[in-house]
């Protein structure tokens, strides 16, 4: 039997499940999303123990956490993160890693593994992860040695959040996470990463001498800006910058709310489901300022037909992008925002372009194309359900997210964005089931701000268990459902390209005559699913409207809710997102009508 003196003299022992806990705790993380297993419980344990430290919320399935996890990190800049155990628990993140990866998202996503002593033997919910994910992520670890625990989490945050940000996987072996040390770990070694070097890149003085000679020359000028310019916080300085000059911007997707979106000067989305005054207007350049995007097929349509007409200027972090889908007159690697910042304080009176002709022609053109939806009476549309959520919520500056669809594009179109990191969209990827998963990370970071999932029922239905994380966590998040009982972007292409032929688009019952198109085009009595008993059976508040009368007020009454929210809006499914540049196709392509 062990005396007083002996028990005070022990050494103090800690495993590798709470190195790592203790190790996040460090990096700032005060939320993770987390679904437990047998590979994980160490882990889930390690969590427990510094459950003051770190808040735990749970998915109902670990796609939802990953995307929880994105949630958090679009909105702040921080690295989010998820964890799952071996096997079906990872294999359920991958679609959330590679979505990350597209989007420049900073992500650690942390999985259990089995024993090293049993990895290769196909041993019960053994997945390779670090070979599933090696071409989905910026960068992965295996630990084999619970004393490079701490050093790995370090490096994994550092990879996530510098220069080009994206997801990094921590693989960690059930036998590592028990292993033990009879001292504290140095959570703060060195770091040694041979060969990346993310450095905060500026322009030279030469290079930004460049582009104001650029500008001094154009005629008609575009800032075409991407997600680089939010990643890089550079939404003062770009608002700065494009007022000085009187440059009209236009952005991508990934963009929206970098430029105040009622500004004068801003050309609204462009690419294939952009505007026509920002397509048009980029056609017609002497001058493109590409900042911070990728030249990605949905904004380019045919490469060599894009802003052909002028000279193109691309800064990226990124230098791999400089040249890789469209050839650039002045390539520039570095940080948007030192470059704009360098611009800024170089810029003189006589660097200014001489634009009025060009601004009166692009206000021309924003009058006759307007953005528009039709009028149908007391038929609901999701442009107007969307438009009116705007009307209703654009003084609270909500937090937007979205599916992926029709109600996606609408969103990008008609919500206004004032500020960035306010609008959440799964661009580079498209995965449907985002919208929801993501609203729930973004209010477990913002409990006290209105966060709104814009979803459609197609996309809802790829996550829509995660209503029960909202009940069961308490998040106040609206959903605003915009049910069409259909898949309505596929359904978009089949009325334009495959002469209106229905395919596996309907959402109902497969004997109804809508599933093969035949139906009257109305939606009958009930719908299904039954989206508003299926919410109140997860404890959500929930109503159906069927009629433009009724919305606003049902609208209202949502918003206005304590707890979680789902308003069921009956659409039509016959409305297209417009204006549309058909795939490889040019701006003489574009449809209106």
């Amino acid at each position: 039997m062990a005396t007083a003196n002996e028990k005070n003299t022990q050494t103090k022992t800690i495993n590798g499940a709470e190195i790592l806990v203790q190790a996040l705790v460090r990096q700032g993380v005060k939320i993770i999303f987390a679904y437990p297993g047998g590979c994980s419980m160490p882990l889930h344990q390690a969590l427990i123990k510094y459950k003051d430290d770190i808040r735990t919320f749970l998915p109902r399935h670990e796609q939802g956490g990953g995307f929880a996890a994105q949630g958090i990190a679009r909105t702040t800049g921080e690295v989010g993160v998820c964890m799952a155990t071996s096997g079906p628990g990872a294999t359920n993140l991958v679609t959330a890693l590679a979505d990350a990866k597209l989007d420049s998202i900073p992500l650690v996503a942390i999985t259990g593994q089995v024993p090293q002593a049993v990895i290769g033997s196909d041993a019960f919910q053994e997945t390779p992860m670090v070979e599933i994910s090696r071409a989905i992520t910026k960068h992965h670890y295996m630990v084999t040695d619970v004393k490079d625990v701490a050093r790995i989490v370090k490096e994994a945050f550092f990879i996530a959040n510098t220069g080009r940000p994206g997801p990094v996987l921590i693989d960690f072996p059930k036998d590592c996470q028990l292993a033990t040390l009879d001292e504290e770990p140095d959570y703060d070694p060195e770091t040694y990463l041979p060969g990346y070097r993310p450095e905060l890149r500026k322009a030279a003085p030469e290079q930004i001498r460049q582009i104001l000679a650029a500008i001094k020359r154009s005629k008609k000028p575009i800032l075409y800006v991407g997600g680089g310019a939010i990643i890089s916080d550079a939404s003062e300085e770009l608002v700065k910058f494009a007022h000085r000059t009187q440059i009209p911007v236009t952005t991508t997707v990934m963009g929206l709310g970098v430029f105040p979106g009622d500004d004068p000067l801003c050309l609204d989305m462009l690419g294939m489901h952009g505007t026509v005054y920002a397509n048009y207007a980029v056609n017609e350049a002497d001058l493109l300022l590409a900042f911070g995007v990728r030249f990605d097929d949905r904004v380019t349509g045919k490469l060599e037909e894009f802003a052909k007409h002028g000279k193109i200027v691309h800064v990226d972090i990124d230098p791999s992008e400089l040249q890789k889908n469209k050839e650039a007159h002045i390539p520039i690697n570095a940080d948007l925002k030192n470059v704009l910042q360098a611009l800024n304080a170089t810029i003189t009176d006589d660097d200014l372009p001489q634009v009025d002709n060009w601004l009166a022609q692009v206000k021309t053109w924003k009058e006759k194309y307007p953005l528009k939806y039709p009028e149908l009476g007391d038929v609901l549309s999701q442009q107007y359900a969307i438009h009116e959520l705007w009307n209703q919520t654009k003084a609270r500056e909500p937090y937007i997210t979205v599916g992926v669809g029709q109600h996606q594009m609408w969103a990008a179109q008609f919500y206004k964005f004032q500020k960035p990191r306010h609008w959440l969209s799964s661009s580079g990827l498209g995965t449907m089931g985002f919208g929801l998963p993501a609203a729930m990370g973004v209010q477990a970071q913002f409990p006290n701000d209105l966060v709104v999932d814009i979803d459609g029922d197609g996309s809802m239905l790829m996550n829509v268990q995660e209503m029960a994380t909202l009940y069961t966590e308490n998040l106040p998040v609206k959903i605003l459902l915009l049910n069409n009982q259909h898949l309505g972007m596929v359904v978009q292409w089949e009325d334009r390209f495959m002469d209106g032929r229905r395919a596996h688009t309907y959402l109902g019952p497969v004997h109804h005559p809508e599933a093969e198109g035949k139906g009257d085009g109305t939606h009958g009595i009930e719908t299904y699913p039954d989206f508003v008993s299926i919410a109140k059976g997860f404890g959500l508040q929930a109503r159906q409207v069927r009629s433009k009368a009724e919305y606003p007020a049902a609208l209202a009454e949502m918003l206005a809710s304590d707890g979680p929210y789902l308003l069921d809006v009956i659409c039509t499914y016959q409305e297209h997102v417009l204006p549309m540049i058909p795939s490889g196709g040019t701006v003489n392509d574009i449809i209106t009508e």
